[in-house]
């Protein structure tokens, strides 16, 4: 015979847990717990930095757009002033009689004089009607036309000052920002009094009032080409702004924005567009890195601080996680583990003083000295309740072994049936041995089997295969399977497949929903021929179980040998 171990419910089984691996695991979890405690901890102060970044930038950013509208608008207004006081001169000199009437002779020496004084002047001409040179402050040649110059149209239409564009003059050759207005008599205007401001002269004025690191000024006419400019300006001067922004000079107001410059620097501008009060473009930049650098300084700082303080706050949640909490863990696991192993003098020797966990082992030790005195009183018990036990079971023999005797002397002459009486005690007795040999109160279901089939089939091992999962039955149970099993038995050995050498049997059981369901089945025995009557062996099988089980028995007479199914509960809560 031979048997199938599976795993049955019945009675519960404990595994050994795999204390390492458990603590290890329970001790990364804990590490990740502490981790986002301090995390978690620190999120307060992340948000705070957070908010003081957003919130210093946002700051910033509207204190440097402030200043830097604030720059254009003072770069505008000393354009402004310059070209008032240019304005100025060009009123002071139409005045003067020379210049009035027009007298080239003594018109080009008030204008050398006039324009010796003034360093920011290039030249001052006088035209007539038709915009050809009457005289001048460099002795050009009388008579030489300007007629296609902007500016002298524009002048001889209107009775206001004439801004113009970028020119290079005619006379010197040099970049001039031009400036004229109409020369009157008795209302008419008979010709045009003009000037150019020294662009060089423009620029050394914005270099001499000083721009912060990394800014630039730029001042343009109202097409768009660079009058002057700092940093640079041997670069930019006379070039035109990138169409990109050419919307800002002739924007509806003043405003600020920021561009990449095309020097490549990323600056938050302030920008004045041409106007009618407000003759010339004017923009003044801050880089935007230089601009935010100390507020960079600071967020680095905080960021160093916050990363430092969060590596000292996950260091003190591993230190205080192992040292305090971790380190007690496996103190007190390694002793339990050493106190299931066999090591019954195991303590982890804590008290108070190592903290909470400190008292938790303390009550270990307690719970282990309680478990200790319970544990020699169970082997003291144990004993007596073997001693006991076995005493019944001598009893218990005792007494079957008289019903025996009684039988035979009673039934003298009917040795079959005493024969089979007997064999049923016996059975029963042997149902008996394997509760007392085992748990009292339960037997495994394979060895009841078992030790059913062994004084009946002894000869027969190989003509029998048993196979089912572990299961614990009761002790009802255990006797009414022993009676049925050997019942089955003997019927095989005087009827069945086992009266035949090539007949096999096939015990089998398993589980399913809180029955046990137990099959017998014969194979290559002789001709079976069902019963006319039941007799006691198959009243025995079919009554054996108790109604608390709720048995249920079916038996079918095949051809090829008995097919006998018991389904039973498996146990009784």
């Amino acid at each position: 015979m031979f048997f199938a171990n599976d795993v049955c419910f019945g009675r519960a089984r404990i595994k050994p847990i795999e204390g390492k691996q458990s603590v290890s695991a329970g001790g990364e979890k804990v590490k990740k717990r502490l981790f986002a405690v301090a995390l978690t901890a620190l999120t307060p102060t992340l948000g705070m930095i957070a908010y003081n970044e957003f919130s210093a930038r946002s700051e910033r950013s509207g204190e440097v757009h402030r200043h830097a509208a604030q720059i254009a608008r003072q770069g505008a207004s000393n354009i402004a002033s310059v070209i008032d006081g240019i304005r100025g001169i060009l009123i002071a000199t139409s005045a003067i009689p020379a210049i009035a009437a027009r007298d080239p002779a003594s018109c080009n020496d008030v204008l050398k004089s006039v324009a010796s004084k003034l360093a920011h002047i290039g030249n001052i001409i006088v035209l007539d009607r038709d915009g050809k040179l009457v005289c001048d402050s460099h002795d050009w040649a009388a008579g030489t036309s300007f007629a296609d110059r902007d500016y002298v149209q524009r002048a001889l239409k209107t009775d206001r000052l004439v801004v113009g564009d970028y020119t290079v003059a005619r006379v010197s050759s040099v970049p001039i920002l031009p400036l004229a207005m109409a020369l009157k008599e008795n209302g008419d205007t008979v010709g045009v009094l003009a000037t150019g401001v020294r662009l060089d002269w423009l620029g050394e004025q914005i270099q001499a009032r000083g721009v912060e690191p990394g800014g630039a000024i730029t001042i343009a006419d109202r097409k768009g080409v660079i009058l002057a400019r700092h940093p640079d300006p041997g670069r930019f001067v006379g070039t035109t702004i990138p169409k990109g922004y050419q919307h800002l000079i002739v924007a509806a107001k003043p405003g600020t924005t920021e561009v990449l410059s095309q020097d490549g620097t990323v600056r938050i501008m302030g920008y004045v567009p041409v106007s009618a009060e407000n003759p010339l473009y004017v923009s003044a930049g801050f880089s935007r890195s230089i601009a935010f650098a100390p507020i960079n300084r600071a967020t680095l700082t905080g960021l160093v601080m916050t990363a430092f303080g969060t590596v000292l706050a996950l260091a003190a949640a591993v230190f205080v996680g192992n040292r305090f909490i971790l380190d007690p863990i496996n103190r007190i696991v390694a002793v339990l583990e050493r106190w299931r192993n066999g090591d019954t003098g195991a303590r982890t020797q804590m008290q108070g003083r190592h903290g909470e966990l400190g008292q938790v082992g303390a009550s270990v030790d307690g719970l282990l000295d309680e478990l200790e005195v319970r544990r020699r009183e169970s082997v003291r018990a144990e004993e007596k309740r073997k001693l006991m036990a076995n005493e019944l079971s001598h009893r218990v023999k005792n007494t079957l072994a008289v019903v025996q005797a009684i039988a035979r002397q009673t039934y003298k002459n009917l040795n079959e049936q005493n024969t089979a009486f007997a064999d049923r005690v016996s059975a029963l007795g042997t149902a008996y041995d394997i509760l007392m040999s085992e748990d009292h109160d339960a037997a495994e279901l394979g060895k009841v089997v078992e030790r059913a089939l062994r004084p009946v089939c002894g000869g027969v091992e190989n003509a029998i295969s048993v196979s089912g999962p572990n299961c614990l039955i009761n002790a009802e149970a255990v006797s009414a399977l022993s009676m049925v099993v050997h019942e089955l038995a003997t019927n095989a050995l005087k009827y069945g497949a086992l009266a035949e050498a090539k007949g096999r049997v096939e015990i089998e059981w398993e589980t399913t929903k809180g029955r046990i369901e137990f099959f017998w089945r014969e194979f290559d025995g002789p001709a079976v021929v069902p019963p006319t009557g039941k007799g006691f062996g198959t009243k025995l099988i079919h009554s054996a179980f108790p109604a608390s089980l709720e048995p249920k028995t079916e038996s079918q007479f095949a051809p090829d040998g008995l097919k006998f199914h018991l389904s039973f509960e498996a146990a009784k809560s």
